[in-house]
C-alpha cells in the first residue's frame, strides 16, 4: 500500500529527536508522502529545507488564521516573492477560525488575510490547504467568489450540506485522528456517507492524535490507525481506501511538480 498524509506539521521541534526514526517508521508502512502545511512566515524556510533534504516531503507554504497576531505586515508580499523561485504542491494552511472567543474582534482581518491568499493561490494556480472552524459557510462564500484550483478542507467537522458545497467546489475532505474515536459520531457518519472520492486521510501531526496515543504526541505513522478506522466505518477493503484516498490525494496535487 502507498498511504498519503496530506496535512503534517513535521517541521515543528517535537519532531526535533526523533524525526529520522518517524520517518522510517512511516516509510516502512508505506507512507510515501507528507504534506508539511506552513503556519508563519517565520517556517517557511525550515520547511522548504526539510523538504527538500527528505524525499517524499511536500511544503505547503501560507499564513494561519490562529496566528493572526504573529503576522507581519509584508508577509503576504514576502509570499509573492517567495513563489518566484520556489514551487511549493499548495497554498497552506490557510482560512479561518472563529472558534476561538479572544480573536472575534479580529475576523474581518482574518477574512482579508484568508482572501489574498486565495487570490495568490488563483494567481499561480496553486490548490489550497483550508483550516476552517465555526467559518465552513463564510469560507464557502469566498471560495464561490475567488474560484481556486482546489484543495483540502482540512480537518473536515462541518454539515453534509457544507461537505456537498466543497466537493462541487472541487475539494476532497481531510478525515484523521478523530476516525479512532468511539464517540466521534458526527465524523463517522459522514466518513461513511461521503462519496469515498472525496476523503483524503491525515494526520495533524503532532496535534489530533489518534485514541491509542491519547494525551501523547501524534505521528505521521499513526495514520495507519486511521486507515483502518475508515475501511472499518466504511465496511470496504483497507487495501482499496489506501489506494483511492492516495488517488485523491494525487487529483488535487501535483506532486510530480515538485519531485
Amino acid at each position: 500500500m502507498e498511504i498519503t498524509d496530506t496535512h503534517c506539521h513535521l517541521d515543528v521541534s517535537d519532531f526535533d529527536l526523533d524525526r529520522d526514526e518517524v520517518l522510517s517508521r512511516c516509510r516502512a508502512q508505506g507512507i510515501s508522502k507528507i504534506i508539511i502545511p506552513a503556519i508563519q512566515s517565520k517556517t517557511w524556510s525550515n520547511i522548504l529545507d526539510l523538504c527538500q533534504s527528505e524525499k517524499g516531503l511536500y511544503p505547503a507554504l501560507g499564513l494561519h488564521p490562529v496566528f493572526i497576531n504573529q503576522h507581519q505586515a509584508d508577509d503576504l508580499e514576502k509570499l509573492e516573492q517567495l513563489l518566484e523561485t520556489v514551487s511549493p504542491v499548495a497554498i497552506g494552511e490557510i482560512g479561518l477560525d472563529f472558534y476561538i472567543k479572544e480573536y472575534d474582534q479580529k475576523q474581518q482581518q482574518q477574512i482579508d488575510l484568508f482572501e489574498a491568499q486565495l487570490y495568490i493561490a488563483k494567481n499561480h494556480n496553486l490548490p489550497v490547504i483550508l483550516h476552517v472552524r465555526k467559518a465552513h459557510d463564510q469560507v464557502l462564500q469566498l471560495l464561490k467568489k475567488i474560484k481556486v484550483k482546489s484543495g483540502f478542507s482540512h480537518a473536515f467537522n462541518g454539515s453534509l450540506q457544507q461537505a456537498e458545497q466543497y466537493i462541487e467546489l472541487g475539494f476532497k475532505l481531510g478525515f484523521g485522528g478523530t476516525l479512532t474515536y468511539e464517540n466521534s459520531t458526527k465524523i463517522h457518519k459522514l466518513a461513511k456517507t461521503l462519496p469515498l472520492e472525496s476523503i483524503v486521510l491525515e494526520t495533524d501531526a503532532p496535534d489530533m492524535v489518534v485514541e491509542s496515543h491519547r494525551g501523547k504526541r501524534n505521528s505521521p505513522e499513526y495514520i495507519m490507525e486511521c486507515l483502518s478506522a475508515l475501511a472499518k466505518i466504511r465496511n470496504e477493503d483497507i487495501t482499496f481506501i489506501a489506494q483511492q484516498t492516495s488517488k485523491n490525494a494525487n487529483d488535487v496535487i501535483n506532486f510530480s511538480n515538485y519531485d
